[in-house]
C-alpha cells in the first residue's frame, strides 16, 4: 500500500514536471539563441526595406532635396561661378552621382525612422515587464516627434555657420565649395541637432534602470547646465555666434523637460520620494 502510493507520487510528480517541461517548451517566450538570431535578422531586413524605399524615393526627387538644403548657402559663396552665384562646385566626374547616392541613404534613414524605433521596441518587448511596455509607444512617438522638432530648429539656423564658415576668408580667398563637403557639413549639423533632442528620453531610460533619479538631476542642476552650454560650444560645427545660443537654450530646454517627464513616468522609490 505504501509503495502504491508512493508510485501514485512519483507517477504524479513525475508528470507534474513534464508537464512544467512541456509548458517551457511550449512557452513562446521561451526562445533558443538561434530563435533569437533569426528573429532578429528578420527585423533588420524589414528595416533595410523601408530604407532602400525611403532611398529610392529621395533618389527620384534627389533635385528638389538639393535645392532645399542648399538654400541656407549665401550668394557671395562661389561668386566667380557666373549668374548662378552659389552653385556648387563638383571636383570628380561621377561626385555628382555620389553626393546624391549620399543625400538619398541619409534620407532614407531618416524615413525609416519609425519602422526602426518599432522594430526595436518589438525586438525587446518580450523582455519587458507589463509596466514598461505600456511606455515604449509613446516613447517612440516622442522619439520621433523631438528628432523633428530638433532637425527643423537646425535648417533654420544653418544659414549662421554657413555664413560664417563662407565669409570668414572672403577677403583673401574665392571659396570654392564642393557638393560633397557641403552636403557632408549640412547632414553633420541636422543629425547632431536631432540627436541632441533626444535628451529626455535618455535621461528617462536612465532614470527607469535606476542609474539616475528626479531628485540627483535636480540636485546637479547648475552643474549640469553649465557643462550642456560648454558642450553646445563643442558641438557646433561652426564658429558663429548662433548657434552655440540655439543649442545651448536648447539643451537647457530638454534638461528641465527631462525633470519633468521623469517625475509623472518614473515610479518614485519610498526612500527618494522622503528626500
Amino acid at each position: 500500500m505504501a509503495t502504491s502510493n508512493l508510485d501514485q507520487q512519483g507517477l504524479l510528480g513525475s508528470g507534474g514536471f513534464d508537464s512544467d517541461t512541456e509548458d517551457d517548451e511550449n512557452d513562446s517566450s521561451a526562445m533558443s539563441l538561434i530563435d533569437h538570431l533569426e528573429e532578429l535578422r528578420k527585423r533588420i531586413f524589414m528595416c533595410l526595406i523601408f530604407v532602400a524605399i525611403g532611398t529610392i524615393v529621395a533618389f527620384i526627387f534627389h533635385n528638389n532635396l538639393i535645392n532645399l538644403l542648399d538654400a541656407p548657402l549665401p550668394l557671395s559663396a562661389n561668386s566667380i561661378g557666373g549668374a548662378h552665384g552659389h552653385k556648387l562646385t563638383l571636383s570628380g566626374l561621377g561626385e555628382g552621382f555620389t553626393v546624391a547616392i549620399k543625400l538619398s541613404i541619409v534620407f532614407g534613414l531618416v524615413f525609416a525612422l519609425p519602422m526602426i524605433l518599432y522594430q526595436l521596441w518589438a525586438f525587446i518587448a518580450p523582455g519587458l515587464y507589463d509596466r514598461e511596455k505600456k511606455h515604449a509607444v509613446p516613447f517612440i512617438i516622442m522619439g520621433l516627434l523631438l528628432f523633428a522638432i530638433g532637425v527643423t530648429l537646425a535648417y533654420f539656423i544653418l544659414q549662421y555657420p554657413v555664413s560664417f564658415l563662407v565669409n570668414f576668408g572672403a577677403d583673401s580667398f574665392n571659396e570654392l565649395i564642393s557638393a560633397n563637403s557641403y552636403f557632408s557639413f549640412v547632414a553633420f549639423f541636422l543629425l547632431i541637432f536631432g540627436a541632441i533632442f533626444e535628451l529626455p528620453l535618455v535621461l528617462t531610460f536612465l532614470a527607469m534602470i535606476g542609474i539616475v533619479t528626479e531628485n540627483f538631476l535636480k540636485s546637479k542642476r547648475a552643474i549640469a547646465h553649465v557643462c550642456l552650454w560648454a558642450a553646445s560650444t563643442v558641438l557646433t560645427p561652426g564658429a558663429d555666434l548662433y548657434s552655440p545660443l540655439f543649442i545651448g537654450v536648447s539643451l537647457s530646454v530638454l534638461y528641465e523637460f527631462s525633470i519633468l517627464l521623469i517625475h509623472f513616468v518614473v515610479k518614485k522609490d519610498p526612500e527618494d520620494a522622503l528626500a
